[in-house]
């Protein structure tokens, strides 16, 4: 929900709730209405500052606020709605005893009432605010939480119609690839040995990713295809130094997760300056996951844009790691730095 809107809904809920309590006292026989009615105001005001108080310093930092440890938070949340009952008082006190008897010449309580004893006798009117705070905190999360999970399920049926659009056409040029390959090899090893390479990227994106995850060891093993078939552009001009420390030893990533960042580095690096190549390094621990890419920036690059790869790998991340992966992306103009970390592969 946008913001202004919210603030909208809020404002008309307070204006209907003020007047639901001033209309109320004018419609009743009793006198001093103008008094009583400036009093029930005070009452309101003091409430929806009590509200406020505790939806934005309570409820949001405990339930929202992740990154937090959850013992820092759940002592955050007991001294805030401690303290909430004299921000009512407090609050209440300053309109009705401050405040209107400089504007007005009147006070609620008699005069000489004592500050302690205003605050004895208001603490506990706080708890229904305090209460109602957090309900409606809550329904505005499930509100929120609800359109979010609407947006992600729209959002994977059409990533199911694209796919499903895209099935006819690769799976012919796969099947043509493996033509042209029996063609090709009788000719030229080289040309041969470069449609089988096409051919098993191709295969990889077809079948080995039917569940959204794969073998680390096949996701490596495209990475290799690929820098293969890009090697023939520069021959023995092509400098790239792929590392990989620890064991693939059954661990599991997204599909074609780690390849935009090698994609990037050869289409706007530099892979043919031997004292400065391209550096991949993937390294494994127990169960993380850390792969660098580095390169210098080709200045002569005309085109500027990194394609869909950089600009969807965040979103995916997010929506398969959440909370358990973390990239930077570095960039001082001269060498292009990418370092992704999955936790718990």
């Amino acid at each position: 929900m946008k913001r202004s809107k919210l603030i909208l809904y809020h404002a008309i809920a307070w204006l209907l709730f003020y007047a639901y309590n001033i209309i109320g006292i004018y419609l009743e026989e009793i006198p001093n209405k103008g008094v009583m009615m400036l009093i029930q105001v005070a009452f309101v005001t003091s409430m929806m500052v009590t509200f406020y108080y505790c939806f934005i310093l309570a409820y949001t930092p405990f339930f929202k606020e992740t990154r937090w440890p959850q013992l820092s938070r759940i002592i955050q949340i007991v001294i805030v709605l401690a303290i909430a009952p004299f921000v009512f008082t407090t609050s209440r006190y300053m309109i009705e005893e401050v405040l209107y008897p400089l504007l007005f010449g009147f006070r609620n309580y008699t005069e000489g009432t004592t500050f302690f004893y205003y605050i004895g006798d208001n603490w506990f009117r706080a708890t229904p605010m305090m209460v109602f705070s957090a309900a409606v905190w809550g329904i505005q999360e499930s509100f929120e939480k609800e359109k979010e999970n609407k947006m992600l399920r729209e959002e994977k049926i059409q990533a199911e119609l694209a796919f499903l659009k895209t099935q006819i056409n690769p799976h012919f040029l796969y099947n043509t690839l493996n033509y042209i390959y029996s063609l090709a090899y009788p000719v030229s090893d080289k040309l041969g040995n470069a449609v089988i390479k096409l051919s098993e990227l191709m295969r990889y994106m077809l079948y080995e990713s039917k569940d959204g995850k794969v073998e680390l060891q096949k996701e490596v093993d495209y990475l290799h295809n690929y820098l293969d078939i890009y090697r023939l552009r520069f021959e023995d001009k092509f400098f790239v130094n792929f590392d990989i420390h620890g064991h693939l030893n059954g661990q599991r990533v997204a599909t074609l997760v780690l390849i935009p960042f090698v994609e990037n580095a050869l289409k706007h690096g530099v892979a043919d300056d031997p004292e400065a190549p391209i550096q991949i390094n993937l390294q494994l621990q127990n169960q993380d996951l850390h792969f660098e890419v580095s390169n210098l920036i080709n200045q002569h690059q005309k085109d500027q844009t990194t394609g869909i790869g950089l600009a969807n790998i965040r979103r995916r991340l997010e929506l398969i790691y959440p909370g358990k992966y973390n990239l930077d992306i570095q960039d001082n103009g001269q060498q292009f730095k990418t370092v992704l970390k999955l936790k718990g592969i």
